[in-house]
């Protein structure tokens, strides 16, 4: 699956966030659902249009962004 067939991002929606497309709901959205333990039926039922398809893409971005995230760690002075 390519996430970006499914994710995309617009200024002038959530204020350029990435979305699931033709959607205003969020992967951050998505993914805090899943994190409080809802399941993919509790998220398509209560969010209508989207599908298990659009949950995996979610899920497939917030994967590849976190491969890229690197921790800094800066010296401190005493």
């Amino acid at each position: 699956m390519h996430w970006q067939d499914r994710i995309g991002f617009d200024p002038g929606v959530r204020g350029g966030k990435p979305v699931i497309k033709g959607t205003r709901l969020a992967v951050e959205k998505v993914v805090e659902l899943m994190a409080a333990d809802w399941s993919e039926q509790q998220i398509i039922e209560n969010h209508p249009g989207i599908s298990r398809d659009d949950i995996a893409a979610c899920l497939f971005y917030a994967s590849e962004v976190l491969k890229s995230e690197r921790v800094v760690t800066l010296a401190t002075s005493h």
